[in-house]
């Protein structure tokens, strides 16, 4: 995909995806535009980057759909230096955005070839002095960093487990999506 029609695609999925369907911060407006989403998808489904859909990655997982990876972000208020767990890493986007907003990530992935793919990506684009990607259970969280200031939960679950809320610095400001 040529730059510049990417970069096209990606304003207009901020605009019409996002902004329209109220997204406002604009520290998570500005990651998803620097943010090259193609980079984040197989190669053969790199046209499809910008869909308003989840999109397949391998080991039968997804990439959130962009409202989604925006919508969670924003409940989550990010900023930076903040301390954040994320449980999922996945291709490793939603990592990326918090990274790209300035927040400190710990990743945990339980398939240690999207972690190992994951990481590549983040270091291909400089972010990965800012994530940490360890592969593991992830409704254990990773006790060895907490408390964190945010948790961000990417994976299906039926419920939050007690042992990530446990690791809140403060549970006064959780949300759930």
């Amino acid at each position: 995909m040529e730059p510049a029609y990417a970069a096209q695609l990606r304003d207009e999925m901020i605009e019409r995806q996002l902004v329209r369907r109220g997204i406002r911060d604009q520290a998570v407006l500005s990651a998803m535009r620097a943010l090259p989403r193609e980079l984040f998808v197989p190669p053969e489904i790199r046209a499809d980057a910008y869909r308003d859909d989840a999109l397949p990655i391998p080991s039968g997982q997804t990439i959130s759909q962009p409202y989604i990876v925006a919508r969670m972000t924003e409940l989550l208020a990010p900023r930076k230096g903040m301390r954040v767990l994320e449980v999922g890493t996945g291709s490793g986007y939603q990592a990326a955005v918090l990274a790209t907003i300035g927040c400190e990530v710990i990743s945990i992935e339980r398939h240690a070839g999207l972690a190992e793919t994951a990481r590549g990506r983040l270091s291909e684009l400089g972010l990965d002095g800012r994530v940490r990607i360890v592969v593991g259970d992830g409704s254990l969280g990773w006790p060895a960093a907490a408390p964190f200031e945010g948790i961000i939960v990417t994976a299906a679950a039926p419920r939050v487990p007690p042992t990530l809320r446990a690791q809140l610095r403060s549970e006064e400001h959780t949300s759930e999506l």
